[in-house]
């Protein structure tokens, strides 16, 4: 009996030398559609799966494959005598090759202003059904999803003793993942329109970028995966314009650096990070100016750390950056004398992404050890009229410039957190220590005698005095934090005593 393939296809790359390379080996072809129309002007002799089933194309073509003939045929044990008997008496094809892909769904909802009713409508049901039914079936159909396994595929056909069982199970696993993948996309659809933050079940889908040389460390092995549907700033989505591949660890320091350049859109700003830690922080009325004041805020840490830019990289800046080591430049754009610049650097990497904030890309993901942490990623923001004066001196308006940036850096930095700033840079920061004294020690040290008239913000409130008191040991003038601790008096009160302003922004910023 001739052998039978069924193709049908959305993406129609290939698909026209891959369907005369199965005729030429003898296979008879039925197909639907546009893909049938295709084939048959190309002169392959495609038959319809219509004519197979007796059954025409109905509901604008929501029902055509969806038959007994077509899913017997997919489904039919070539080993089993009662399944061979079946097939016999109702004149029933088995199907040997099944080559489809689905509905352009995931690129259907990234359209601007698609309609519901569009999105649903490319919701594919015979697809995914002829798939899972040729993929449980391995044993005895090869079934094709990728393009790219056309080659692969004919060339083992061509050879029947190479077409193993083996084979056929790796392409059935690869249609799994495409099924699945294609089934967590509508379901995340579903989840937005109806809005389920969190639902029963947590379903999300991610496309491989890369993978990686190895994860923290040489003897873990990573891999980078980017979410479809993201459309804000991301590093998964950045455009990679020059350098080496990127690392887990570059992957984890590019991504803070990037979340803490968002946090300032109205001045140009530059961001310097280290562990997933701000070292530097500054703006200024140009790119070049804010780098230069990230740049003087720890220009010890800054060495083989990565850079986030606001702004487009201009020549100027760009001189300065190539002075220093550093393992990553990201920007919303470079001009061309800028990149030939940094190019002469091979082993820079300079990344290219939009700097802005797509609030629906609002869950933050983190995983544990057996399952995942959901929750809404921190948007929060406080403005000079949201804070309450706590101390009798009130900040005057520099004051309060200074306190509102440091209180946006200090967001990103890990808790415990102390930041030291002014209203250009930051001057001292103290990351992840486990008492908050501790982290104001290193901030304080940090900053130095620049300490003197700067402003200090604390990521959660004070659970005592004592930091308190050590900033006005060096001169701080203001303190911002969120409040709400039993015994905030007793801050208030050696802030008065020392005449420091401070204010509460009933908002905590822990980051773990």
């Amino acid at each position: 009996m001739k052998k039978r393939a069924l193709i049908s296809v959305s993406d129609k790359r290939e698909i026209v030398s891959f369907a005369q390379g199965l005729e030429d080996i003898g296979y008879e072809l039925i197909s639907t559609g546009g893909t049938l129309k295709a084939l048959q002007e190309a002169g392959i002799a495609a038959r319809s799966v219509s004519s197979v089933t007796n059954f025409e194309e109905i509901l604008g073509g929501r029902v055509k494959t969806l038959h007994p003939y077509i899913h017997a045929g997919l489904l039919a044990r070539r080993d089993d005598p009662i399944h061979k008997q079946q097939l016999e008496e109702r004149e029933i094809v088995p199907i040997d090759v099944v080559v489809v892909n689905l509905y352009p769904f995931k690129e259907t909802i990234a359209k601007e202003g698609v309609t519901e009713a569009d999105a649903i409508e490319n919701i594919d049901i015979g697809g995914p059904t002829m798939l899972r039914a040729a993929a449980k079936n391995f044993q005895d159909v090869t079934v094709v999803v990728d393009p790219s396994d056309y080659q692969e595929v004919l060339s083992r056909l061509k050879t029947e003793k190479e077409e193993t069982v083996v084979f056929r199970k790796k392409l059935a696993a690869k249609v799994f993942r495409h099924t699945a993948n294609y089934d967590a996309m509508i379901a995340n659809y579903f989840n937005e329109i109806t809005e389920h933050d969190h639902p029963e079940t947590y379903t999300r889908t991610y496309e491989k970028v890369q993978t990686l040389r190895y994860g923290e460390n040489p003897h873990q092995q990573a891999a980078f995966y980017r979410d479809p549907n993201s459309k804000g700033a991301s590093i998964a989505h950045a455009k990679q314009l020059h350098g080496k591949e990127l690392s887990y660890n570059n992957i984890q320091d590019a991504n803070a650096a990037l979340e803490i350049v968002l946090e300032f859109g109205e001045h140009p700003a530059a961001v310097a990070v280290k562990h997933m830690n701000p070292c530097g922080v500054g703006i200024g009325s140009t790119i070049s100016d804010a780098f230069a004041k990230a740049y003087a805020a720890d220009s010890t840490s800054i060495f083989g750390g990565i850079v986030a830019l606001n702004r487009e990289v201009d020549v100027a800046t760009a001189n300065q950056l190539k002075e220093i080591f550093l393992e990553i430049v990201i920007a919303p754009s470079f001009t061309k004398e800028a990149l030939a610049i940094l190019m002469v650097k091979p082993n820079i990497r300079l990344l290219e992404t939009p700097i802005k904030i797509n609030e629906n890309d609002k869950k933050k993901v983190v995983s544990v050890v057996g399952g995942l942490l959901v929750q809404d990623r921190d948007f929060g923001s406080v403005k000079m009229n949201e804070l309450t004066i706590a101390t009798e001196r009130k900040p005057n308006e520099d004051e309060i410039a200074s306190l509102l940036f440091a209180w946006k850096v200090v967001k990103h930095v890990k808790s415990n957190a102390i930041v030291v700033a002014n209203d250009k840079q930051t001057l001292g920061i103290g990351a992840g220590q486990m008492n908050r004294v501790g982290a104001a020690t290193i901030a304080l040290e940090q900053a130095a005698e620049k300490a003197s008239g700067a402003v200090l913000a604390s990521d959660a409130f004070f659970p005592m005095p004592d930091t308190v008191e050590a900033a006005a040991k060096v001169g701080i003038k203001a303190i911002i934090q969120p409040g709400g601790s039993k015994r905030d008096q007793e801050s208030i009160d050696v802030c008065n005593k020392y005449g420091i302003a401070m204010v509460f922004t009933s908002m905590r910023h822990f980051k773990h």
